[in-house]
């Protein structure tokens, strides 16, 4: 292409918004409640215990929203892991962040 040739930029069609502001239910729910359990393991084993503490919150709001049914939906090593690292490091009797 000559360097004196007009270019021509097309300005892309702007993506769907997505409405954020329904609350999840169901299988997005779950998912979504996995996707934050793993979220705050990888920060856990990335030794970035302030935002793991705050994903893991995060992942508990969501778990404690879901009903005993979807509970068992979410794969037992996630469950496992939220369980232990909630009451072992990130108990009542742990300090404060």
């Amino acid at each position: 292409m000559p360097l004196d040739s007009p270019i021509s930029f097309s300005t892309p069609m702007p993506a769907k918004k997505k409405d954020n502001n329904k609350p999840l239910t169901g299988a997005a729910l779950i998912k979504e409640t996995c996707r934050r359990i793993r979220v705050a393991r990888s920060l856990w084993d990335a030794h970035n215990n302030r935002a793991c503490r705050r994903e893991r919150e995060k992942a508990m709001a969501l778990y404690e929203s879901l009903s005993e049914a979807e509970r068992e939906k979410v794969p037992q090593v996630l469950r496992v892991w939220l369980r232990y690292r909630s009451e072992k490091y990130f108990g009542e009797d742990r300090t404060p962040q």
